[in-house]
């Protein structure tokens, strides 16, 4: 089975943004962005794309599956 790997605290990081200022972006907790981070929570289509857009990335770039 394949697992749902991201690259979101890197992407994110890597533009000096604080997961406060990536929650802030896309409308959601802090907590959440932490979760998905940590792969706790995986985010629902609406929730990815959004993160993709403030991030100026593909969701590819975001999340991929793991063999």
């Amino acid at each position: 089975m394949s697992e749902l790997r991201n690259n979101l605290k890197a992407l994110r990081a890597g533009r000096g943004m604080t997961q406060a200022d990536l929650a802030t972006a896309v409308s959601v907790s802090r907590k959440t962005i932490n979760t998905i981070e940590n792969r706790v929570f995986v985010p629902s289509t609406v929730l990815a794309l959004r993160l993709a857009d403030v991030l100026h990335v593909s969701v590819h770039d975001i999340f991929e599956l793991e063999n």
